[in-house]
């Protein structure tokens, strides 16, 4: 496999496998974790493949740190450090607050910020010890930056990524390694589906959803040698919503 391999969690769907394919075009090898969706996991892979890249997929649930920590570090024991992360997994449950329930508020924080100490904690020194810089992105939102009636839950946690990814940046930004956060407005994916969609674009200054590949275009640049002095920043994808 290639010296420079990239995990992207959250893969198999969405944003998460535009930035797969984005990635793959770029010239990395890739590492696809995934929850439940085998199918088009291995339908990723193997597209990956076809474009002459190396692609493994990872089965587990980021919000599971044991099962993280075993994927992730049976894997880099296999084929080596990752050289970058791309931390794309995410739900939402949406409820005006008074109805939210507990288990809904512990499974978005769960999933969206206990992710990233889950998947990034196994990561980190082997990335350090490979002295070649590296690349994190952390997927945020909009809802992180303006808030968004009945996600507070969804809000609270993508915020919490922005303060994660800033302080992680400070750490290992010595080490040449970027830290950085795409805060994604509202996109054409399954976590629209069933949503007012025409309604919503209305919200928008350019009238209309974003796409993923727009969202992937930014995430591959950041992966570039030319973004190599920029970190702790986070960088907004919305249509002109802030």
């Amino acid at each position: 496999m290639t010296e420079r391999r990239v995990l992207v969690t959250g893969a198999s769907r969405g944003i998460g496998r535009a930035i797969s394919l984005g990635l793959a075009r770029a010239g990395f090898d890739l590492a696809l974790n995934y929850r439940t969706r085998d199918a088009e996991a291995e339908s990723l892979a193997k597209e990956l493949r076809a474009l002459g890249r190396e692609a493994v997929v990872l089965r587990f649930d980021v919000a599971d740190r044991a099962a993280a920590a075993s994927a992730l570090e049976a894997d880099v024991r296999a084929h080596g450090a990752y050289w970058g992360v791309v931390l794309a997994a995410g739900i939402h449950e949406d409820a005006a607050f008074p109805a939210m329930s507990g288990d809904s508020w512990d499974r978005v924080l769960r999933t969206n910020l206990d992710g990233f100490y889950n998947v990034l904690r196994p990561l980190v020194m082997p990335l350090v010890r490979r002295h070649d810089g590296g690349r994190i992105v952390a997927l945020s939102s909009v809802a992180a930056l303006a808030g968004n009636r009945g996600q507070v839950n969804y809000a609270a946690s993508k915020a919490g990524l922005i303060g994660a990814t800033k302080s992680l940046a400070h750490e290992l930004a010595k080490r040449g390694i970027t830290v950085n956060c795409v805060a994604p407005g509202l996109v054409d994916t399954e976590m629209l589906v069933g949503a007012p969609v025409a309604e919503l674009a209305k919200l928008v200054p350019m009238q209309r959803l974003g796409r993923p590949d727009e969202i992937a275009s930014l995430v591959v640049y950041l992966f570039s040698e030319g973004a190599g002095y920029i970190t702790g920043q986070v960088i907004s994808v919305n249509g002109g919503m802030l």
